[in-house]
């Protein structure tokens, strides 16, 4: 061997290459990034240490399957104490050309996974149903698992709420009282609410669903998660990256929004969030389309100005509530926050805007002392309204934990405010930047001032959520959602390298079933993995004042899903039972 060869030899140096009598080394090889990122070794322990739970499947609510787990409190725990968390499903209808299993999560915090699964044959695609076995799961502290509870009975949860019994405070004294009720709702479920107010923010969850995939028997999740759903969507894609299938989000929120980053810290949610503007400007565009419609096809565009008449009656609740009386139903007093949390509530709904235009009409016709008989009319229709919310409103035994479950979530996630006493100024600026829902939006998160909500999840999780995932996700942004303002989505699709942004010119909260577009494209998704064209834009199948409503959402109680039993294939489709991502979002509140 020639002496050169042999002195590179000895040194060990790799990639020498001959050719001929000369000798050159390779070109230097450039190292590559990998193609997507991987379940960080942290996250990794955490779940993959626990045993994989065996799922006692039993028959329940006629066409489903009930089981119940226990999983780590703590995840730096595992063998510790421990939280029952609850799952339903409803099995695929052709087990053998079954894809796997799809989780579904309808969204508040606080909304149930077990009610959607069950409601899912009323909503989801038959070709889902056909492939899919259709997985819910109640977040720790929700409904069917263990509970949340922040007080030691009914009787002390009442009086502590009894300022937060408004859709949101607009004199002073329900803002003092207001406040006063959300220190004491922020004490005790710092206090007596723990060790599961304290175990409940969304990594935790997002960890519950890791396991559980594994114990349905998947390899890799399959998820559609609908309002704060896509928050636990989004949280899973960046905790494991390259760990599921399949992953849509729908009625988006941005997770750098929902948690606050930086100078955002201190700063309202609802002012990162903006929920207020997307309410805003869906409310504002119905009123618009209202006058173009003219009167035929739309009554309140007989007043000339329907954005006009709209300020007009809040103005005149602002100055003084409507006081309602009525042989039938009595006496009821209709306020400015009544007004606007029935506004609210009526645009979660893709045919919304036919309750908007009446309450208005309504209400304009009942404080105008000169209206006559249209006033007497006006009051008539208000009356009944009013029958109709005290029946939905009204309860007592037994616990209800669904703002506590809302508020655990929330206030463990993200950064707040330091003191309720600033909610008041505070919330009347984000009025300014949205007329009407910005205090609506602002006030339900009081509870959370950082000063009151004092305890922490210490496996929070706060970001990144920028990963490169190794599967896509597909990010579905509604125009007109009121509560999950689309540039939520546009946002999200932008933190994600790898996603695909599917946008809908459509009405109410969420767009799955609102528009077969929509519907088609993520169904497609779910079964084979191909994403909608890059620009893709559906249209909603309801547009204001064209034709009458067609459709309405499934029933998200158990028992009457139960008793209507399984739709077969082929039957018409109805909404999915979406929670509402604050408490406070209700028809009419009345008194």
């Amino acid at each position: 061997m020639p002496r050169a060869i042999r002195s590179l030899a000895a040194t060990g140096i790799a990639g020498v290459v001959l050719a001929g009598p000369a000798v050159a080394p390779a070109a230097a090889a450039t190292p590559q990034p990998p193609a997507y990122d991987r379940t960080s070794a942290a996250e990794a322990r955490r779940v993959d240490r626990v045993p994989t739970p065996k799922l006692d499947w039993y028959a329940c609510y006629d066409y489903a399957e009930c089981a119940t787990v226990r999983l780590p409190l703590d995840y730096d725990n595992p063998k510790g104490a421990t939280t029952e968390v609850a799952l339903l499903r409803v099995k695929a209808r052709d087990q053998q050309h079954k894809v796997g299993s799809l989780f579904l999560n309808p969204g508040g915090p606080g909304g149930s996974g077990t009610s959607i699964a069950l409601a899912a044959p009323h909503f989801l695609g038959d070709d889902l149903l056909d492939r899919f076995d259709i997985v819910g799961v109640d977040p720790r502290g929700v409904e069917a698992s263990d509970n949340v509870k922040c007080f030691r009975s009914v009787k002390d949860q009442t009086r502590a709420y009894a300022g937060l019994n408004v859709a949101f405070p607009w004199t002073k004294a329900e803002e003092k009282a207001y406040v006063a009720a959300s220190k004491a709702v922020g004490k005790a479920c710092s206090t007596t609410g723990k060790p599961l107010t304290g175990a409940a923010s969304t990594a935790e969850v997002a960890r519950d669903m890791d396991v559980l995939r594994r114990a349905v028997g998947d390899k890799k999740l399959s998820y559609l998660g609908f309002s704060y759903g896509t928050a636990l969507g989004q949280y899973y894609a960046n905790m494991f990256p390259d760990r599921f299938r399949a992953l849509v989000v729908d009625g988006v929120l941005n997770p750098n929004d929902w948690v606050g980053q930086g100078k955002a810290r201190g700063e309202l949610q609802e002012t990162r969030l903006r929920s207020a503007d997307g309410a805003y400007k869906a409310l504002h565009e119905i009123l618009v389309r209202c006058d173009k419609a003219g009167a035929e096809q739309c009554a309140l565009a007989a007043t000339g100005d329907p954005v006009a008449a709209y300020d007009t009656v809040a103005k005149r609740l602002r100055k003084k509530p409507a006081v309602i009386e009525d042989p039938d139903f009595g006496s009821f007093t209709v306020t400015y926050a009544d007004f606007v949390g029935a506004t609210l509530g009526a645009l979660y709904d893709p045919y919304g805007w036919t309750s908007v235009v009446d309450l208005t009409s309504e209400l304009l016709a009942a404080t105008d002392p000169a209206a006559g008989k249209a006033a007497a009319s006006a009051r008539q229709a208000l009356a009944a309204r009013a029958a109709q919310a005290r029946q939905q409103r009204g309860y007592d035994f037994p616990y209800d934990n669904g703002l506590e479950t809302f508020l655990t979530v929330d206030c463990t996630d993200a950064y707040h405010p330091k003191s309720a006493d600033a909610w008041p100024a505070l919330s009347a600026k984000e009025d300014q930047r949205a007329p009407y829902f910005g205090r609506a939006w602002a006030w339900g998160t009081a509870p959370c001032a950082r000063d009151t909500w004092t305890v922490r999840d210490e496996d929070a999780w706060t970001g990144p959520f920028n990963r490169t995932t190794a599967a896509p996700v597909l990010v579905v942004g509604n125009y007109w959602d009121p509560a999950t303002n689309y540039q939520g989505a546009v946002g999200s699709a932008k933190l994600l390298p790898n996603s695909r942004l599917l946008s809908s010119d459509s009405w109410g909260h969420t767009a799955y079933g609102t528009s077969a577009c929509v519907t088609g494209r993520v169904d497609k998704y779910l079964l084979t993995g191909k994403l909608p064209a890059k620009g893709t834009l559906c249209v909603g199948d309801a547009q204001p004042f064209q034709g009458e409503p067609t459709a309405d959402r499934a029933d998200a109680s158990k028992s009457a899903l139960a008793k209507a039993g399984e739709p077969g294939r082929g039957e018409p489709k109805r909404l999915p039972p979406v929670a509402t991502p604050r408490p406070a979002v209700g028809t009419l509140t009345v008194r």
